[in-house]
């Protein structure tokens, strides 16, 4: 009987009880930080085993996410297996409030908006609109094609505009010669586009809002307005160079390219109603400093709307991607108990941060986020890096200070892990666009290796010189 070795749950399972249990179970003295108590020795335990989870991907993201806060809320809680002769104990309802936090309603917020967009057919009224002005020569089909797609990924998954435009795509593709490179381009465009458009918002991708959201832990905002003031220059400038990457290394051979979009796109009052509340909504976030209203209440008005008008349904809810919210979740409880049970500011005094390079310290960052992006995904990654690099910003707030401080710092990480690419596995759009048979593996890694040396030169460099 032929039997099958399993490496993830005979080696890598077993390794993480081992390093977990060490953790919890060690002499304080190991950890080399002074006055260490058992509840930051626990929150280092438990900090351990969701890094690793998230690496190995042992159990799925978001279920990572919900055991770190069960652990946290039973271990470091004021409410848990423990009492304060052990250490600063976190209030329970901070940790539990990871659920709900802020930037939790503003994913939802964009949730509810592309659900609600593709019911109406918002979604494809807007691709038939954007691709019309390109008309059929290839080259302009493409830059049509990576067009739209960022676009939409700025506010819908870039997951499920993936697959969305993968759709529309994949009439086009069977037209065109098998021998030429058009397909090749086209193909590639999807998983580009929709990687690079996350970036534009601070709903585009979940390390955008993992970001913020720490940084509002410490007291730091950034609007809408302000974010996209910086990243949405990024995208165009990413977008139109991969634009001309992909007509160099994988040219057309036909002539023209014929697009049809099909799909139903009924305006009635349902359909007016999405496409008002949906253009106010992102006037709101984009008029942020004028109106001070913080973005995170303004993802809850197209909710409220299309509650009230029973456009969305219950059933709807069923289409909101709840694990990613829980998996966000995760790492704002961590972030959370770094702080509560004091470890951040033990860690502080305990390393010379202060006197590290702060130029060594983003890039080393943010190489961090797109090495750790290319294997895990890049929410994981987020939340992997972003609680520790807080901590680290925090020390050396100082020399960070010239180049914009701890908000330059956690942005790049962000940034960083949208231009993780090199493999079918980095992203879901890659995984997508490598279904269709059209993409080789090595030409998937050479455009990913281009595409993320130049993009993280670009990000970086309208981050260091417009700080926010």
């Amino acid at each position: 009987m032929k039997t099958c070795f399993n490496f993830k749950y005979y080696v890598l399972a077993p390794l993480v009880v081992v390093l977990v249990l060490f953790m919890w179970f060690a002499p304080t003295s190991f950890f080399g930080i002074d006055n260490l108590t058992v509840v930051q020795q626990r929150t280092i335990a438990i900090f351990c085993y969701a890094a690793l989870m998230w690496m190995f991907e042992l159990i799925p993201a978001w279920a990572t996410s919900v055991t770190s806060i069960v652990a946290l809320l039973l271990a470091v809680s004021d409410q848990g297996f423990t009492n304060e002769a052990q250490g600063n104990l976190v209030e329970y309802r901070l940790l539990m409030a990871a659920f709900a936090d802020p930037v939790i309603m503003l994913f939802l917020g964009g949730f509810v908006l592309a659900i609600t967009a593709s019911k109406v057919g918002l979604d494809v009224f807007l691709a038939r609109v954007m691709l019309r002005p390109f008309g059929t020569k290839p080259k302009y089909v493409l830059l049509g094609f990576l067009t739209v797609i960022g676009t939409l990924s700025m506010f819908m998954s870039n997951t499920a505009t993936a697959a969305m435009m993968l759709a529309f795509l994949a009439p086009v593709i069977r037209t065109l010669p098998e021998n030429g490179g058009g397909r090749t381009s086209l193909a590639m465009a999807i998983p580009i586009a929709a990687n690079i458009g996350g970036m534009g918002t601070p709903i585009g991708t979940p390390p955008n809002s993992i970001a913020i959201g720490q940084l509002g832990q410490l007291g730091i905002e950034i609007g809408f307005d302000k974010w996209m003031i910086r990243m949405v220059p990024v995208v165009i400038v990413m977008l139109l160079f991969s634009w001309q990457l992909l007509m160099h290394l994988f040219p057309f051979k036909a002539k023209s390219i014929e697009i049809n979009i099909e799909g139903e796109c009924k305006k009635d009052i349902k359909y007016w109603t999405v496409t008002i509340t949906f253009l106010l909504t992102i006037l709101l976030w984009m008029t942020g400093e004028l109106t001070h209203i913080n973005a995170n209440v303004v993802a809850l008005v197209p909710f409220g709307v299309f509650a009230l008008t029973g456009i969305f349904k219950r059933a709807d809810f069923a289409k909101i991607d709840w694990h990613v919210l829980w998996m966000v979740a995760g790492g704002f409880a961590l972030g959370t108990a770094l702080n509560k049970t004091g470890l951040a500011a033990a860690l502080v005094e305990s390393f010379p941060f202060a006197q590290w390079s702060a130029i060594a310290v983003l890039i080393i960052a943010g190489m961090l986020g797109y090495l750790l992006s290319n294997f895990i995904a890049n929410s994981s990654a987020a939340n992997l890096l972003v609680p520790i690099l807080a901590v680290v910003g925090t020390a050396m707030a100082d020399n960070l200070a010239v180049y914009g401080g701890i908000t330059t710092l956690l942005v790049c990480v962000a940034a960083s892990t949208s231009f993780a690419m090199l493999f079918p596995i980095s992203t879901p759009p890659n995984a997508i666009a490598s279904s269709t048979g059209l993409i080789k593996t090595h030409d998937m890694t050479l455009v990913g290796i281009i595409v993320g040396a130049i993009g993280l030169i670009i990000s970086y460099t309208v981050l260091l010189l417009f700080p926010f």
